[in-house]
């Protein structure tokens, strides 16, 4: 019950994690001066991203039973080992100037440093707020996508001051220091943790505790698919509107150039801030309204977006649509949490996250094949908007699930009672 460890600096150290990973949504500042300086194509280039995105997934499914076994220190030393060395090895890959070296070193040992480092403080956090599930892991999670916010101007700046090569190997240093502080402070609470002043057997952490699954047991019911397609549904439409959101307002909206750059940038502050707010808010209303929530609004949203022409509401619309995308990845664990338990709540977070590997893949390949069949984004945001139908209906579904696995343990509850007296 007792520990020495600070539940808000163990949350303090999962930030340092995710905004230190979470660099690789600034991969296209490297774009430019990469094709520029070894004469690469902008699809080999942007390839390597793809691939990093690929072996997260991958890494978090796969690896999520080590994270469970080895504890979040382990893991996360491991993290930082791979990340760190795939950002030597992408600098070591320049200096010769080596694409397959790139490809291995930022895209298959970073997107494993990418995977692993993602699933370890979000099964931490979420055993050390049992009151707070969704807060906590928004708040890791907010670090991940405000993370290039911070580093795009460092990295800018480092290219142009020393070199492409340096930069990687400054980046490595850096990370290295702060991964491995982080690392080091993370632990799982001891058995039967309890925060001070909380109550936990009130009703509302009786049924987020209804049931402990193993992440074995967890794939084999449905509520499994349920959650891993409206993760799929909301990360394939997200993804796809970040990809295109600046020619799509400059082509809808009218925005001049600077202006839709300008928008993208302050669309981060909502991916970010969007992660903290809708978890938050997830645990006074329930994950299952916040998700029915999150369709409801992009439903009605992408629907209305090819019709308006008005700037600042465009820019409005795509700014609550991406505050959705973000506040999907970070409410996502704690309803892991709460419709399987916390047993293996990192294994199962992996397998959920190869939702994310496959609609990276289909997002943007939906929106590019659209676009250039109709030369319109039109069609592209009403497909969004009916996969977010689906999304909806799911969610009402789910709730079925739920209320099953609550009622019965509420049966069990009152069986054991019953045989006490």
């Amino acid at each position: 019950m007792e520990t020495k460890k600070n539940r808000w600096l163990i949350a303090l150290a999962g930030v340092g994690i995710h905004i230190s990973i979470g660099s690789v949504y600034a991969w296209s500042v490297f774009t430019s001066p990469l094709q520029a300086e070894l004469g690469w194509s902008l699809s080999n280039v942007s390839f390597t991203f793809s691939l990093a995105i690929l072996f997260l997934g991958l890494s978090a499914a796969f690896m999520g039973h080590f994270v469970e076994a080895k504890g979040p220190r382990i893991s996360g030393l491991v993290s930082t080992g791979f990340f760190t060395s795939g950002l030597a090895i992408a600098g070591f890959a320049v200096q010769i100037e080596s694409l397959w070296l790139l490809y291995l070193g930022y895209g298959v040992f970073g997107g494993i440093g990418l995977g692993i480092g993602y699933i370890t403080p979000v099964s931490t956090l979420v055993k050390w707020f049992p009151d707070r599930r969704g807060m906590a892991t928004g708040l890791a999670i907010m670090g991940f996508g405000f993370a290039a916010m911070l580093a795009s101007p460092a990295m800018e700046f480092m290219i142009e001051t020393f070199s492409i090569a340096m930069t990687f190997y400054v980046l490595a240093g850096v990370y290295f220091v702060v991964m491995l502080l982080s690392s080091l402070y993370l632990e799982k609470p001891p058995e039967g943790y309890h925060p001070e002043g909380v109550d936990l057997e009130d009703e509302k952490t009786a049924k987020q505790d209804a049931v402990q699954l193993t992440a074995n047991e967890a794939i084999k019911t449905r509520r499994f698919y349920f959650l891993w397609i409206m993760l799929f549904i909301n990360v394939t439409c997200g993804i796809a509107i970040l990809a295109v959101a600046s020619p799509m307002a400059q082509e809808i909206a009218g925005l001049s150039a600077g202006a839709a750059a300008l928008m993208v940038g302050i669309m981060g502050v909502f991916n970010g801030g969007g992660r903290l707010a809708w978890a938050t808010v997830s645990d006074y209303i329930g994950r299952p309204n916040v998700y029915t929530t999150f369709f409801v609004i992009q439903i009605a949203l992408f629907l209305i977006l090819p019709s308006v022409t008005q700037a600042l509401l465009f820019q409005a619309m795509l700014f609550i649509i991406v505050s959705c995308y973000g506040g999907g990845f970070a409410s996502i664990p704690a309803y892991i949490g709460d419709i399987f338990g916390t047993k293996q709540l990192g294994a199962i977070h992996g397998y959920i996250l190869t939702a994310w590997a496959a609609a990276g893949l289909v997002g943007p390949f939906i929106s590019s094949t659209v676009y250039e069949a109709t030369q319109s984004y039109t069609l592209t945001l009403y497909i969004f908007a009916g996969m977010f139908v689906v999304a909806l209906l799911i969610s009402l579904l789910i709730r079925v699930d739920i209320k099953k696995i609550n009622r019965e343990a509420k049966n069990g509850e009152n069986s054991e009672l019953a045989m006490e007296n």
